[in-house]
């Protein structure tokens, strides 16, 4: 009988882009559009910053992989430029969300940095996209209960693996050396819920992206793993399930449904965890509706889901980053400001008196439903209460703006794009960039998507 592991091996190796239905290719080249933006937007961040300097290596000579960094530009060897363009993808946390993680952070540099280094075309980047896609959304089918309930961080463990399996497709791995490239993978997985809110958490998202390059590379040399590194009794599954019922055994559903297409893609309309977003669009509905100003505010009731608040640690923060994992935070932001952008995500703005005194008057409560078996709740609300007594509530808000159930138009996603890109390049090539990715199987190479200064 065949093994998990050999399935999955399988499957990344034998997908081609002309089996792939249209709509799913859609969603992976919004994936590439929306990340590559937020990845360049990301470039000048500290923690990025560190990250080159101190891991980033030098430029790279004539006979070594390289890739390039987005989006100053400059050759490094393969592995130093992706991760240092994956902590870039995910340092805003302003990048796209699913399966339980935020896929695209993690597939979208591997597969540029290997493409680039290997030579590969644009249908070949979206065939690898979607491979790292499916490995990972079988996988955390198979682990039962939320992961970030257990401690782990979902992104960096199993988006090891998809890297992995989409860095093996670019470079042609048979199922044998597919199946080493993602055990290995499986090792090499890690990351802690405990880190949010600090440089750490991009840096494992980085990291992710980093090893499954690594996985993938070595089993091209003939590096060797586990065959049965998913399925056994002390494997992967059983690891990052301990404590209930994992489905190991079970073999791969020949005739399942794309998950790409169940499960899509949702957009960040705000930069900072994806927990607080659906109670983000409702405050802010409420606060325009209602003309309602900051000092009329005497308290903002949020409930959501205790996965959610467990994300959500930082209560009182006092730095752009922290404020990221914070629903106070994101609820002072809509009042004050009645936005939560870029801009707010300052160290300066979190710490402005008006946001720091309505830290205080914001109170979360877990609802009653919490849902069976899913990260966020089914619904959030958000109630304001007035100085005067008056409350006004937004109803069950099911789903974020941007989300798969509601997604942003082509324009409105362009427009997240060019002011992500912002001055970095000039107005001509944003518009081109962004019209090459919605055409990505098209284009001959990386170098055709001009996202690095030279």
């Amino acid at each position: 009988m065949t093994s998990l592991t050999q399935e999955l091996a399988q499957l990344a190796a034998g997908m081609t882009l002309g089996a792939i239905p249209e709509e799913a290719r859609r969603i992976a080249k919004t994936g590439f559009a929306d990340c590559a933006a937020v990845m360049i937007a990301g470039a000048g961040e500290p923690a990025v910053g560190i990250v080159a300097r101190a891991l980033g290596g030098p430029p790279a000579n004539g006979g070594a992989e390289s890739a390039s960094l987005l989006p100053r530009g400059g050759k490094r060897a393969v592995e130093s430029a992706v991760l240092v363009n994956g902590v870039a993808a995910h340092v805003l946390d302003y990048d796209d969300v699913a399966l339980d993680g935020h896929p695209s952070a993690v597939l979208v540099p591997a597969v540029l940095a290997q493409a680039e280094a290997t030579g590969a075309n644009g249908a070949e980047m979206v065939a690898a996209y979607v491979v790292g896609y499916e490995v990972w959304a079988e996988l955390l089918a198979r682990i039962p209960g939320p992961m970030h309930t257990k401690g782990w961080h979902p992104t960096a463990v199993l988006g090891t693996v998809g890297a992995a399996a989409a860095c093996g497709r670019l470079r042609r791995l048979d199922a044998g050396r597919m199946s080493h490239a993602i055990s290995l993978a499986a090792s090499m997985a890690a990351g802690l819920v405990a880190n949010f809110g600090t440089m750490t958490k991009s840096f494992q998202v980085g990291r992710a992206a980093q090893s499954g390059l690594t996985a993938a590379k070595l089993a091209a040399a003939d590096f060797t793993a586990s065959p049965d590194a998913f399925e056994h009794a002390a494997g992967f599954v059983t690891a990052f399930g301990k404590g209930e019922k994992a489905e190991r055994p079970r073999p791969l559903d020949k005739s399942r449904a794309w998950q790409i297409l169940q499960q899509g893609l949702n957009v960040k309309r705000y930069p900072l965890c994806y927990a607080t977003h659906r109670a983000i669009d409702a405050a802010i509905d409420l606060i325009e509706q209602h003309q309602v100003r900051p000092g009329d505010i005497d308290k903002i009731d949020v409930a959501t889901g205790t996965t959610q608040m467990l994300m959500l640690r930082n209560h009182r923060p006092q730095t752009g980053l922290e404020a990221k994992f914070s629903m106070e935070f994101a609820m002072a932001s809509a009042a004050v400001a009645r936005r939560v952008g870029l801009a707010e995500l300052t160290d300066g703005f979190v710490l402005k008196p008006d946001v720091q005194a309505m830290l205080p008057n914001i109170a979360t409560t877990a609802i009653k439903d919490p849902g069976v078996g899913d990260t966020f709740a089914p619904f959030d609300e958000v109630s304001i209460k007035h100085k005067t007594g008056r409350s006004i509530d937004s109803g069950k808000i099911e789903h974020a703006l941007g989300s798969h159930a509601k997604p942003m138009s082509a324009d409105q996603l362009r427009a997240k794009f060019e002011d992500c890109v912002g001055a970095s390049f000039p107005e001509a090539d944003r518009a081109k960039a962004f019209e090459g990715f919605m055409a990505l199987e098209k284009i001959p190479s990386v170098a055709a998507l001009k996202l690095a200064r030279t």
